[in-house]
């Protein structure tokens, strides 16, 4: 009687070698893809392109670190709550951030 358990043992099938390894080279590309965006001038398509790009690729890695190398793909849904809700609480920290950069006067270290 004490040898038998019966505990549900629920086997997961979350990632295998050949997988992390191909989400690792989307962000080496990912990384790669943003050097190459810090070398081109993209100002004249609008000023800030060249942030606008960084951020996109990065929140792009960000997204695969987040849904696949810290499981957040194959978990229940309240932890895709916090998930999202940490994306809303990101915008609404980027929004601050550029209402106050957008309203300042031009300064010292302004040209």
């Amino acid at each position: 009687m004490a040898t038998e358990h019966n505990h549900e043992h629920h086997e997961h099938d979350h990632m295998n070698i050949p997988k992390y390894i191909g989400i690792f080279m989307i962000l080496v590309v990912g990384t790669v893809l943003t050097y190459f965006a810090a070398t081109i001038d993209m100002d004249g398509i609008f000023p800030g392109a060249n942030t606008l790009v960084a951020l996109l690729i990065a929140f792009t890695k960000m997204t695969f670190v987040m849904l696949f190398f810290m499981h957040v793909y194959w978990s229940k849904r309240l932890i895709w709550l916090a998930a999202v809700g940490s994306f809303f609480w990101l915008a609404i920290m980027f929004a601050y951030t550029m209402q106050d950069y957008v309203t300042r006067a031009d300064g010292v270290f302004t040209r």
